[in-house]
């Protein structure tokens, strides 16, 4: 949890110190971070000053540390802001195909969910956690961000005809008894091939949103571009 030999393990820590605050919903107190990370409570208060002359968490009432400003400049970096440019469009096509959309990035040999977006005012819908990662070359999310690159020698048939038709779906790839529909967002290089992504156990509603996805993405493409 605090890094390898061939590391810092002081950065490291740190590291995890500042996401064990940013996932606490109620922030953590200096006893309750050094427990989590493993730590004698010197070592944590350490970390934790550190991290707050950095801006990046701020303490509150009760001693309990929240993330602070630090974090959102921090954040809106990433890939010149793109997920914040992206989330009006998500939002608006979650809400009208009443079915959870993401957008996901490449990552090595990994793809990257940035945004996941629920629809407001279904129920029940699938989801997961932004920061998810999956192997790249499974789902349809990485089939489309594959289709985005060069091709590759031994490449799944499914990346050839996502590239050449543009969309993609496939079925029960990551989850189980799962659709997903995904469509390739155009950006200039050196950005990290983009897509937006659609979930639903029903075959019907992914393939209903089909047209809606392609117009997102080609909007979030003249956006990016």
């Amino acid at each position: 949890m605090t890094g390898s030999g061939t590391g810092s393990q002081t950065l490291a820590r740190g590291l995890v110190a500042l996401q064990l605050v940013a996932a606490s919903p109620t922030g953590l107190t200096m006893a309750e971070l050094a427990d989590q990370v493993g730590v004698h409570r010197t070592i944590a208060y350490r970390l934790l000053t550190t991290l707050a002359q950095f801006r990046l968490v701020a303490k509150g009432e009760g001693g309990r540390y929240r993330p602070a400003a630090g974090l959102a400049v921090l954040g809106a970096s990433f890939d010149r802001n793109v997920r914040q440019l992206c989330l009006p469009t998500l939002r608006t096509l979650a809400d009208d195909l009443g079915t959870t959309v993401s957008l996901l990035v490449a990552e090595g040999d990994q793809q990257v969910a940035i945004a996941v977006i629920v629809p407001t005012q279904v129920a029940y819908q699938l989801s997961f956690h932004e920061g998810s990662r999956y192997p790249l070359n499974r789902g349809a999310a990485g089939i489309a961000l594959l289709a985005s690159m060069p091709p590759r020698p031994g490449e799944r048939d499914l990346v050839v005809a996502a590239r050449e038709r543009g969309w993609v779906t496939t079925y029960a790839e990551i989850e189980p008894n799962t659709y997903g529909l995904a469509v390739p967002v155009r950006r200039p290089a050196p950005s990290a091939p983009t897509c937006i992504n659609l979930i639903s156990h029903r075959e019907d509603v992914v393939m209903r949103g089909k047209d809606a996805v392609i117009a997102a993405a080609e909007e979030l493409s003249k956006l990016l571009s």
